[in-house]
């Protein structure tokens, strides 16, 4: 996968050091109750469309661009559904990165299903009771976004509040 222009900058000057960086997903849901997915092509795993943020891109924004680029569709973010923290992650190539994940719940509006020439191995549309093998994460987030909750969901993990 192509790295962003902004961020090799920043790793010729810190190097492999842990970056955090915010990403967005785009969990796109279809009149007939499917979901958009892609299988990426760096490690193979199944997921709803999403990458790293540009800088001074507005979230829904990146959520739109990144379906696009990575799918073929054109999207329309409805709502934020979720902001959640990855874990850390370390590239074969030493890179050690950790993302702020904002999950948007998005409809398709136009564009045709295909595969990008760098991202993604596979594209399609799936029924929610025959997803392909996916990470419990990524089921959490098309969960959220298909139950309707008006609110963001995010995880408190009980650090005391002033």
């Amino acid at each position: 996968m192509a790295i962003p222009e902004f961020l090799a900058d920043l790793r010729a000057v810190v190097g492999s050091r842990m970056l955090w960086l915010s990403a967005v997903v785009a969990v796109v849901l279809d009149d007939d109750g499917r979901v958009l997915l892609v299988q990426r092509a760096d490690d193979g795993s199944w997921t709803p469309p999403g990458g790293i943020l540009d800088p001074g891109e507005q979230p829904a924004d990146g959520a739109v661009r990144e379906c696009l680029e990575e799918s073929g569709v054109v999207a329309v973010p409805d709502r934020l559904v979720a902001v959640t923290v990855s874990p850390e992650v370390t590239y074969p190539n030493g890179d050690m990165t950790q993302y702020l994940e904002l999950i948007f719940r998005c409809r398709p509006v136009g564009g045709e299903v295909r595969v990008d020439e760098d991202e993604t191995l596979a594209v399609g549309w799936y029924a929610l009771d025959a997803l392909p093998p996916m990470a419990e994460k990524e089921l959490a987030w098309i969960q959220r976004a298909v139950a309707g909750h008006a609110e963001a969901g995010f995880e408190w993990n009980g650090a005391p509040r002033p």
